[in-house]
């Protein structure tokens, strides 16, 4: 009774349109109350993830098993809303339990550290919700996108060409696929896949999954992806391409596409380019070079030679979020051809979209050679950092963490229990410890299998004493390892030390 007297008098205060039993007048939030929390919950935000980025006494992780965290967190979603400082409150336990990967002893993957410009420029896209589609909705992102692709393009080495940043190398790496198949059948995009010979790829044993994930969701099959032999480094073979390529065309199949990589995930190999190339040009094939980890060496003068070649190739995945801190996820796919080919194979012409009579140029509606809708406008992030720091920042950021890497290596040469897997080429050190314990044991299976079971178990001391993260894998044959990743540029000399000192001191007992 009380409810109906209430909105009977706000109907009659406020000449209120009454609709299915909702009152139309007015927006229904409270802004005030809705910047006071977005105000509340960016001090939050600086005060426990900014300000604490470069700190090396704060825990990298505050582990909790599963369970624990479930009860922790409260996850449960109700009928009713909670107050807002119960969502601060919330926000807070989100910072506090989630892996901080801007510690400087974050080593565990490939990104890591803090961007400053880069985190102002996501604060700024998540605010205003952008989605790069269409010029009218995104002009500026747009073209700044179409900026920054110009550029990574010439240091490629291209004279010109085309791309689109997607959500992540794996997709860009389908895109890839998906192009270089147009391009041998463009008659697929119509007719499908029952009008095809059997299709066949190529790529090295080191390559990422993606490859194989990329085959399976596009009908090629993983089965036919010819996975070619690498050298003892890691990089492909030429002559086993060469060999894989013609028994291809001996069984009746119709090769289309060879996918060498620049950094490769585990080892940090770069295949090389210039003679695959050759092999590709030889026999029609296109050449994608999957640089999503390694392709940011080609913004140092001196490492760009790990990629000599790069610019024969047909299309390029590259990364900026994993070397140079763009913040995840900022990835491009690069493409030679200029004429169309990305909007040929991936449009679809919205009408409601992409209306051809606009008042504008509507070149700069771009989003119609996306396989998205909806799309981030990932490339301002790279964009303003690059903008802020300039290509001799970038550069200075890629030199000093291969110089952090080679000084890791000497670092691990020199002390007892150590033992490198190989030299690497990039930013991938990949070495066991091997604890006092097996230290005289004899080198059979008995040693090898005990000392698989070492890395896994400072993996989990370190996690649970929160003092650093440092990846581990069995690879190739070769037991358990740990592959460390040097990137961030608030990493230090220090750091390296910290955390050869660490693994021992945690093994002391093994």
């Amino acid at each position: 009774m009380e409810v109906g007297v209430c909105k009977q008098e706000m109907l009659q205060k406020k000449n209120a349109v009454l609709v299915d039993g909702v009152i139309l007048n007015g927006p229904i939030m409270d802004s005030k109350a809705g910047e006071k929390f977005v105000e509340e919950a960016c001090k939050i935000i600086m005060e426990e993830v900014v300000q604490k980025a470069d700190d090396v006494t704060e825990k990298v992780c505050e582990w909790q098993a599963p369970e624990m965290l479930k009860q922790i967190l409260d996850l449960e979603m109700r009928d009713t809303g909670e107050c807002h400082q119960k969502i601060l409150q919330l926000c807070r336990d989100v910072i506090k339990y989630s892996v901080k990967t801007n510690h400087p002893r974050f080593f565990n993957q490939l990104y890591a550290g803090i961007d400053y410009y880069s985190l102002v420029a996501r604060f700024i896209t998540e605010a205003l919700n952008p989605s790069v589609y269409t010029y009218e909705v995104s002009p500026v992102f747009l073209l700044v996108e179409e900026a920054v692709i110009k550029k990574m393009i010439e240091f490629i080495g291209w004279e010109e060409g085309d791309g689109i940043f997607n959500p992540g190398g794996s997709v860009s790496n389908m895109y890839a696929m998906n192009l270089a198949r147009y391009k041998f059948c463009p008659e697929i995009k119509e007719k499908g896949l029952s009008s095809l010979p059997r299709l066949v790829l190529f790529a090295s044993e080191e390559c990422h999954y993606s490859m194989k994930k990329a085959a399976s969701f596009l009908g090629i099959g993983t089965e036919n992806v010819y996975f070619i032999k690498t050298d003892e480094r890691g990089k492909m073979i030429p002559e086993e391409l060469e060999k894989q390529v013609q028994r291809a065309r001996k069984e009746g199949s119709a090769p289309f596409l060879v996918c060498a990589t620049a950094g490769t995930t585990v080892l940090g190999a770069f295949d090389p380019l210039d003679k695959i190339a050759d092999i590709c040009e030889k026999h029609g094939l296109w050449l994608h070079v999957d640089a999503s980890w390694g392709g940011s060496a080609l913004i140092s003068r001196k490492h760009r030679r790990l990629l000599h070649g790069i610019h024969r190739s047909n299309s390029v995945a590259w990364n900026p979020h994993k070397m140079l801190l763009a913040g995840i996820q900022c990835c491009a796919l690069l493409v030679k051809d200029n004429s169309g080919l990305l909007k040929k194979c991936y449009s679809a012409e919205a009408a409601y979209l992409f209306q051809q009579d606009k008042f504008y140029d509507v070149s700069y509606d771009t989003g119609d050679k996306s396989i998205q809708c909806s799309r981030r406008p990932d490339a301002f992030k790279f964009w303003l950092m690059w903008k802020a720091l300039g290509t001799t920042g970038l550069e200075e950021r890629v030199n000093r963490a291969l110089a952090l890497a080679r000084y890791l290596v000497e670092e691990i040469k020199k002390r007892e229990g150590f033992q490198l897997l190989l030299e690497p080429e990039y930013a991938n050190i990949c070495f066991w410890y091997i604890p006092p314990s097996l230290r005289k044991m004899e080198d059979g299976p008995e040693f090898w299998q005990k000392l698989h079971q070492v890395a896994p178990i400072i993996k989990e001391r370190m996690m649970k004493k929160g003092s650093m993260m440092l990846g581990y894998q069995p690879h190739r044959g070769k037991v358990n390892f740990f592959r460390q990743v040097v990137i961030s540029p608030q990493v230090s000399r220090e750091d390296m030390d910290f955390l050869l000192d660490e693994i021992e001191l945690l093994a002391k007992d093994l």
